[in-house]
């Protein structure tokens, strides 16, 4: 197969994909979810007119002219109203949050008044409406505030809370089973004999997963035999993406892509105009979509970032994934790039116009997870990007998310 272009290769990725079905969990629980419907609020805030101020509930047209003795008659406070009514020369004492009683319609607050026993005088004019936060102030029952596809942070669950609600509808986590294939890989912690070296893309790269939303399942270490691919990846039942990790190009070693063809994997492609990372192969296996990741730890990782945090966000119908491109202005000139997209680790900072400045990490080879851990941004460069000035208007990936 030719190279196929990065902005294909997502295309095929994505193609098709409908978002995971609903489940109902507790509000509680629902940090980082992404809602399956929309939400409308069950009741009205504020449910009545309310104080937004310390001070005393009167009538606008006893302060018009100051200063104004009133009789004070009654208190309320949040909770705890005041069941009367206030009448012409008449205040009450109130506080914050507290429901505005009957009969008042302004709040003069309590540094503009002076009290003494049962009466207050008022030295500054207060208009009518003043310091009151009426009914429905912030949104009203029936109002819809938070779509489908909305990703649930601490603001939407304040929200939402807010809004009546406690069981919500949110799409169902994408089930990512990740395989890591090969003689040479032992498992984290242990020490490595000749010619063997410690896995750590699968972890890596089921911690992104997990970023974006994932459950992961990770299924081990497969021998270089298609036999242990094939018996490993049989645990991953239900699972909506198969992942593995090395084994993904075209060597006498690389026994992923025919373990899985004889399973009746359908691909799609498995060479991309990128770099890090152009041996990545990418097919269907019933429902699940499969996603072979090159064994470079930082093509393995980079790849994921392009390819498999966008199907995981588009499995779960979000709208307004965090991770979309950005634009950084460049720190320092860079080359030409070649005919692969490239994609350099940098990092990037805030600058006082807002804009923020990105430097690629002082060396891009593949092999350096060090430098990766530096960098918090990719910087892309597309396919044959002619040398760019410091100063530079780039693309970038955010890697934190």
């Amino acid at each position: 197969m030719a190279l196929l272009s990065v902005e294909e290769a997502l295309a095929r990725v994505l193609d098709g994909i409908a978002p995971t079905p609903a489940e109902t969990i507790m509000i509680e629980n629902a940090r980082g979810r992404v809602l399956a419907e929309p939400l409308r609020a069950l009741l009205t805030q504020s449910p009545f007119d309310a104080s937004a101020m310390d001070g005393y509930a009167v009538q606008a047209a006893d302060v018009a002219t100051i200063p104004a003795t009133l009789a004070i008659v009654g208190e309320a406070a949040a909770g705890h109203p005041f069941h009367g009514t206030v009448h012409a020369g008449q205040a009450v004492r109130i506080f914050t949050g507290a429901p505005v009683p009957t009969g008042a319609d302004t709040v003069v607050i309590q540094e503009d008044t002076a009290r003494s026993g049962d009466t207050v005088v008022v030295n500054e004019a207060e208009p009518k409406g003043g310091n009151i936060r009426t009914r429905g102030f912030d949104f009203r029952e029936g109002d819809v505030l938070l779509s489908a596809g909305r990703r649930l942070g601490p603001r939407e669950i304040a929200l939402a809370a807010a809004m009546g609600h406690r069981p919500i509808a949110v799409r169902r986590r994408p089930r990512v089973a990740i395989l890591s294939t090969g003689d040479e890989l032992v498992p984290p912690g242990a020490r490595p004999g000749p010619g063997q070296i410690v896995s750590s893309n699968h972890l890596g790269v089921g911690a992104l997963c997990e970023a974006a939303g994932a459950d992961v399942q990770q299924l081990g270490i497969a021998r270089d035999t298609r036999e242990d691919i094939v018996a490993r990846l049989s645990n991953a039942d239900g699972a909506d993406i198969l992942v593995t990790c090395g084994g993904a190009s075209v060597g006498d070693h690389d026994l992923v892509a025919p373990a899985l063809e004889a399973q009746g994997m359908s691909l799609a492609f498995w060479k991309i105009a990128l770099r890090p990372g152009k041996p990545m192969m990418f097919g269907r296996l019933g429902a699940a979509r499969v996603m072979g990741l090159p064994g470079n730890p930082v093509s393995s990782m980079v790849c994921a970032r392009v390819f498999l945090i966008p199907l995981i966000q588009a499995l779960l119908g979000d709208t307004a994934p965090p991770t979309a491109e950005q634009q950084a202005r460049l720190a320092v000139p860079l080359d030409a790039n070649g005919p692969r997209q490239h994609y350099l680790r940098a990092v990037s900072v805030s600058a006082g116009d807002g804009m923020p400045v990105v430097t690629p990490v002082r060396s891009q080879d593949s092999s350096l997870l060090s430098l990766l851990a530096e960098a918090n941004c990719l910087l892309v460069r597309p396919p044959g990007a002619p040398a760019a000035a410091a100063g530079e208007l780039v693309p970038v990936l955010p890697l934190d998310f």
